[in-house]
């Protein structure tokens, strides 16, 4: 291909990508199916269902015009291809027109389909059928959810793509062309997956990423998968009626100060070592006492009389988990990406020490 020609395929993959997954600045720039089918979609807060099932569809027409975009691009970009002129065309985009035009034509026949008798054919409302009493339709498990949306107490988290809904009767999945739902009290919950990210754009902190299976006893529901920040895990068990189990014996982070603990502990386990005179007798931790002393501050980040660190003379008198849980609650907790480098007082004298100063004694 002639540059022109591969500046644009490159250009065109990137739109391509970011209009199937958008990141935050092009949701911001209001380049998605849900903002340019703003007015057709209707609201999402008056009518959850009904709105899901309208944007479904047409984030599968949306998409299946991409090749077809591609295609009349190359138009433009390659006129040395007479792509314009499909009888001048090479035998491989003839074939890629013809399937290009297909997409598109399939995926409207289909939403048509789907559309028809009120969308009773579409993929959402015969899912919401399973949940149905023998004596009612899919509309009146439709007007549950839109019911159960609409109330501030429910729980919600995660992107656009991948948003998990709680609320008092229902958990809900939503994806780019479907939605997963299920009945609370049908339901088995458990962690099977556990992730953690150094960095994130959001923080300079490790996050952690939990996977949770939900099952239910209904056969005719799919089971799947939600995922969120460990930090979410505890406000989705207060609206769950059912337990989690975790039966891949994930350590749950809660908090940030439980991800910097973890954080801490690796840091000063690298650090330089004290061992303690054979004459010194350790005592418990005066923090927890649950564990003996094992700890001991001693400037090591810079020299004797630089920095803003001081010698600390105490004796060993803290385990290394209560001091690491000292250390972060002397942070600033709107700015965690400032914790692993700043200096702290001694919990007992007072003289300022940073995570290179603490020592584990062997």
């Amino acid at each position: 291909m002639e540059s022109p020609a591969v500046t644009f395929t490159l250009a065109y993959l990137v739109f391509a990508v970011c209009f199937v997954f958008p990141p935050d600045e092009v949701r911001s720039a209001g380049l998605t199916v849900q903002s340019l089918l703003a007015a057709w979609l209707g609201s999402e807060d008056a009518a959850f269902v009904q709105y899901h099932l309208r944007r479904s569809t047409g984030t599968l027409l949306a998409h299946s015009l991409l090749p077809l975009g591609y295609y009349l691009g190359m138009c433009f970009a390659a006129p040395e291809k007479h792509l314009c002129f499909f009888y001048l065309a090479s035998k491989g985009w003839k074939t890629f027109f013809f399937f290009a035009v297909l997409f598109p034509a399939v995926t409207s026949a289909l939403a048509y389909y789907w559309s028809r008798k009120g969308w009773n054919n579409h993929p959402l409302a015969r899912t919401l059928a399973v949940h149905a009493l023998p004596q009612s339709g899919w509309r009146a498990v439709a007007s549950s959810i839109n019911t159960e949306f609409r109330r501030i107490d429910k729980f919600a988290t995660g992107a656009p793509g991948a948003r998990v809904i709680v609320t008092d009767t229902w958990v809900i999945k939503v994806t780019t062309y479907c939605l997963h739902v299920a009945q609370q009290q049908d339901i088995h919950l458990t962690v099977t997956d556990s992730r953690q990210h150094e960095l994130t754009p959001d923080s300079n902190m490790p996050v952690q990423f939990l996977t949770i299976r939900v099952a239910s006893i209904n056969p005719y529901v799919k089971a799947f998968d939600i995922r969120l920040n460990s930090t979410e895990y505890g406000e989705l068990r207060e609206k769950l009626r059912a337990p989690i189990s975790n039966a891949a014996n994930v350590v749950i982070h809660q908090s940030l100060s439980d991800l910097f603990l973890e954080t801490f502990t690796s840091l000063v386990e690298i650090n330089q070592t004290y061992s303690v005179p054979s004459t010194q007798e350790l005592e418990p931790c005066i923090g927890c006492m649950q564990t003996i002393a094992n700890i001991k501050l001693i400037k090591n980040c810079q020299e004797p009389n630089e920095g803003e660190c001081q010698q600390c003379y105490c004796r060993p008198m803290w385990c290394l988990t209560c001091m690491g849980k000292w250390f972060a609650s002397r942070q600033d907790q709107q700015h965690p990406e400032t914790w692993l480098s700043s200096q702290v007082p001694c919990p007992t004298c007072r003289a300022k020490f940073c995570i290179l100063d603490v020592c584990i004694i062997r």
